[in-house]
């Protein structure tokens, strides 16, 4: 379904360091996926214990570091474990970011098997993601590793 997106993005981002491909990912993804309304990507600070926002797309947050363990993005950290949240208002360990957010979608990034941080998206609508999104961003993902081993 995304096959020609993940195209795109490879192509956009071959050439360019990490910083400017993780912003130019983000960009891509809110402005061309429908309901890919906010875009974000959080790397691990381990020593803090945190995740610290790296580059989004999107209205801004308040969450720019987000404790290990608080909210989707921080137990995503601490499980090492996709999370879908179809509902975000059912979720009790849930961070606002807008009161239009539905529903979530937190994919982590492995770096030689450890989880060194995560693609976070927001949706303005319920239910909106599915196996195939989680393929597609865990795709990207690696994309996004494979230039933190250049």
């Amino acid at each position: 379904m995304y096959k020609s997106d993940l195209n795109k993005i490879k192509n956009i981002i071959n050439d360019l360091d990490l910083n400017s491909s993780l912003e130019l990912i983000c960009d891509y993804l809110k402005k061309n996926i429908h309901g890919y309304d906010w875009v974000g990507y959080y790397f691990h600070d381990t020593s803090n214990k945190q995740l610290e926002l790296k580059a989004f797309s999107g209205l801004p947050t308040e969450h720019t570091k987000i404790p290990f363990g608080k909210g989707i993005c921080g137990q995503t950290a601490e499980s090492n474990k996709y999370m879908i949240a179809n509902d975000v208002s059912k979720e009790s360990n849930y961070l606002s970011c807008s009161v239009n957010v539905k529903s979530e979608i937190v994919v982590p990034i492995f770096l030689n098997n450890i989880n060194i941080g995560q693609i976070d998206i927001d949706s303005n609508h319920p239910n909106r993601f599915l196996k195939v999104d989680l393929d597609f961003l865990t795709t990207i993902n690696e994309l996004v590793s494979e230039k933190l081993l250049k």
